[in-house]
């Protein structure tokens, strides 16, 4: 069951204590070290860089908010709302495509 999300500019965005994992039917591949795809119904995403730094995270047991924090420290030259701005955007966009599902957190 989806955590309750708020509204952002006209769009629903994960909730920070919601834990995103990948949904039913969907899985990562693996391709090389650096690259991977992610398998969903009818369709595939090839992942590299901050999308597969993201997905990965998406395990059910991290929050939206935890998985932010981390990849802040990693791109720590970026400017860190920028940062968290583009992980709930690409959350936000799994999510609509059915590839990641939002668990209440604690």
């Amino acid at each position: 069951m989806a955590a309750a999300r708020g509204v952002s500019a006209g769009r629903m965005t994960p909730d920070l204590n919601s834990k995103p994992q990948l949904a039913p039917g969907c899985r990562l591949n693996d391709v090389s070290q650096q690259q991977r795809v992610l398998l969903m119904p009818e369709k595939a995403l090839r992942l590299s860089g901050p999308s597969l730094q993201i997905v990965e995270r998406c395990d059910g047991k991290r929050t939206v908010r935890e998985i932010i924090a981390e990849l802040q420290k990693i791109y720590d030259q970026a400017e860190p709302q920028k940062v968290e701005s583009d992980i709930l955007g690409y959350l936000t966009l799994l999510n609509d495509q059915r590839a990641v599902d939002f668990v209440a957190g604690d």
